[in-house]
């Protein structure tokens, strides 16, 4: 470890904290549950009573997404009668940014006190009966990015040297997720989620490559930030952070049946699962036991 890559990390854990004093001073408090709003999924937010608002640009060492369908905003408010805390749109590893930037945004509701993390994605589907507009609850991951957030120096206020990662996505809120679809009659399949840098589409022989290899939908988010957050809490005795992730299926992948690929139709098909998805989330929320 270097000097620079030890001074690297150290702002990272005090950049995140200044991000998050300048966040309370304009009326952000601490989330139940913390959501990232993936490709086409802002819709979300039209359903939360929102007290504070900040755009990416204005926070402090925040980064920005460039990509169309994030609006690159945070949101605090209410939502089922639980306090919410929304990234409507995310930044990706193809931006050009770094591991630890990509998940910077997440360390900052962590600091904000929020314990419990909801991802969220647009991802394409590659085992066999995959169907575009489909939900899926992520049960794992595999990150094919050739990044990890935890790479040089570790911070022991983050977390462990070595988090455990045998449950990436937690069980509980799993089980929260599927009480939640079948109340509301929302069709929800399980999968594994594959995360790969982009930004380019896969190729057919990388598709037969990662369904031979247990992948169920692959995208270009999530792994990184899953990671980040299940370090988060590891070295020390209060709670660790808690993953649910769901993919909204908006394209089959390269080489399926059918497959069309383009950004523009991921969005529109997120769109129109949009209540769906919507009233999945807000039941999952409803259902959460929230923690003094």
């Amino acid at each position: 470890m270097t000097q620079s890559d030890a001074r690297h990390h150290l702002f990272s854990f005090d950049a995140s904290l200044e991000a998050a004093n300048d966040l309370r001073a304009r009326g952000f408090g601490r989330p139940d549950i913390c959501i990232v709003l993936g490709s086409g999924l802002g819709s979300l937010a039209e359903r939360v009573n929102i007290t504070a608002e900040a755009a990416y640009r204005d926070i402090p060492h925040f980064p920005t997404s460039s990509v169309a369908g994030h609006r690159g905003r945070l949101l605090f408010g209410t939502l089922a009668g639980r306090s919410v805390l929304l990234m409507d749109g995310r930044v990706h590893a193809y931006e050009g940014y770094g591991a630890d930037d990509v998940v910077f945004p997440a360390r900052v509701m962590w600091q904000l006190g929020g314990r419990i993390l909801l991802v969220t994605n647009a991802a394409g589907g590659i085992k066999f009966g995959s169907s575009p507009g489909d939900l899926m609850l992520i049960e794992d991951q595999i990150n094919l990015t050739g990044r990890n957030p935890l790479m040089g120096h570790n911070d022991d206020r983050w977390g462990t040297r070595f988090p455990d990662m045998s449950e990436a996505y937690d069980a509980e809120l799993r089980d929260i997720a599927r009480a939640s679809a079948e109340a509301q009659g929302v069709p929800l399949t399980q999968g594994v989620y594959v995360g790969l840098l982009g930004p380019t589409y896969e190729t057919p022989a990388e598709i037969r490559m990662l369904r031979n290899h247990g992948g169920d939908a692959v995208g270009m988010s999530t792994v990184l930030e899953v990671i980040a957050w299940r370090h988060l809490g590891t070295s020390g005795a209060g709670p660790r952070g808690r993953v649910l992730g769901i993919s909204c299926i908006t394209n089959l992948a390269s080489g399926m049946p059918g497959a069309v690929l383009s950004h523009h139709d991921v969005q529109e098909v997120a769109n129109r699962s949009r209540d769906r998805f919507c009233n999945l989330v807000q039941g999952i929320v409803e259902r959460l036991e929230v923690t003094p």
